[in-house]
């Protein structure tokens, strides 16, 4: 008999109302997402007061998850915010926090005592006596850090009470840093990383300038867009979640706080859709075109990262993002004959839409005739968030995402 796994918890990120209701029409079980302080992504929108009650009461009519991040380390003159914030947060009903900071710690246990408390990344957990201390502390789980393999991720499984989860991240973004504490950004932008306003730069292109020629600028790499000193490739384990469960792992972590709606659609559809296949035939690979969904949005070179020992996968040779399609329109609903489509880029009449929408495979449709908003025939749509009628059989939820290949 193949050997039946549990589900993993498919975990997506909600930069603002937009993703977050992404994530949760395209199946994650549980969102996370961060207030307009102590989370570790300034640059999203985040959510103040009201938008967390509001974010809790859909996620919860949906039967999905919250979990807020306070995983900054605050600094003396923020903690007098931190309390009522933990409060407002216990009050809206969130199910979990995610703290990387002994005393943030303790001050959610004290002042917000029926939300759970999650140990972030940040805190650097790579071994099972950090995680057991982190359960005395009262935390009920603890988000690895990316550099554990999974054979260590097992034996820290071994020798933790069993009701202590384990999440480790799936797919996203890689940090150069140890579990993303990195000082560079601080240092080269005054914006610090620790405190949600990271600027990347291990991602940009450097040159090298000897000191008497300040003028004159060496790649180190003889290559015409520059050198690349860090450039960390991004997380792909789709493929491999079935070792991820097997090795103890609870909950399955998409990172992109930052990213678009339509990367957290497609990515959480594509998970979805995976740990669904999974369960149900343990013993098979995965499907390609399951995998190839992940190939539609923005990303770099791919690679599992640390999880089977080696190399992290960092690539030098090339620092840009591979883009093979672009979203043209997003789905409103059926009206009669005809889709309303709320246009993003720029398409044209006979272009082949691929279409993405919750809880299916993928469709391709040519565009055949398409309308403006005066129900005038248009051989394209060129005017950004502009109205567009597609008179076609095919059906598409709304929310659903068309998408162009680019050539």
């Amino acid at each position: 008999m193949p050997t039946i796994r549990p589900k993993p918890e498919l975990l997506a990120p909600a930069g603002d109302m937009e993703r977050l209701a992404a994530a949760v029409e395209y199946g994650a079980d549980a969102v996370y997402l961060a207030g307009k302080s102590f989370g570790m992504r300034a640059a999203p929108q985040n959510f103040d007061e009201e938008g967390i009650r509001q974010a809790v009461k859909l996620c919860h009519s949906r039967g999905v998850r919250v979990y807020v991040t306070c995983n900054t380390l605050p600094r003396n003159e923020e903690l007098p915010a931190l309390i009522p914030f933990l409060r407002c947060c216990q009050e809206a009903g969130v199910d979990a926090f995610i703290i990387s900071d002994l005393g943030v710690l303790a001050l959610a246990r004290e002042h917000a005592p029926l939300v759970q408390r999650h140990i972030s990344t940040q805190t650097g957990i790579v071994n099972y006596a950090a995680a057991k201390a982190c359960y005395d502390l009262g935390a009920s789980r603890v988000v690895l850090a990316r550099e554990v393999p999974l054979s260590e991720i097992k034996g820290i499984r071994e020798n933790i009470p069993p009701e202590l989860e384990l999440e480790a991240f799936a797919h996203g973004s890689m940090c150069v840093s140890f579990s993303g504490r990195c000082l560079l950004s601080n240092y080269m932008t005054g914006r610090d990383a620790n405190r949600g306003a990271c600027a990347q730069p291990c991602r940009w292109e450097y040159t090298l300038i000897e000191k008497e020629r300040p003028q004159q600028a060496f790649t180190l790499i003889q290559e015409e867009k520059g050198a690349y000193v860090f450039n960390s490739n991004d997380m792909r384990m789709i493929e491999h979640i079935p070792a991820m469960v097997d090795a103890g792992v609870h909950s399955l972590k998409l990172e992109g706080r930052a990213k678009s709606a339509y990367y957290v659609a497609c990515v959480t559809a594509a998970y979805r859709r995976a740990i669904d296949f999974f369960h149900e035939h343990p013993e098979k690979p995965l499907p390609p075109e399951i995998l190839e969904e992940t190939e539609k949005i923005s990303h770099r070179a791919y690679s599992p990262g640390f999880y089977f020992g080696g190399q992290p996968g960092q690539t030098t040779d090339r620092s840009q993002y591979t883009r093979k399609y672009e979203v043209a329109a997003v789905c409103l609903g059926r009206e009669g004959e005809y889709l309303r489509l709320a246009q993003r880029n720029r398409f044209f009449r006979g272009d082949t839409a691929d279409i993405l929408q919750p809880g299916k495979a993928s469709i391709t449709a040519p565009l055949g005739e398409i309308f403006n908003e005066d129900w005038e025939p248009i051989e394209s749509a060129p005017h950004a968030e502009m109205t567009v009628y597609w008179k076609t059989d095919v059906e598409a939820a709304p929310g659903a995402y068309l998408r162009i290949q680019k050539t």
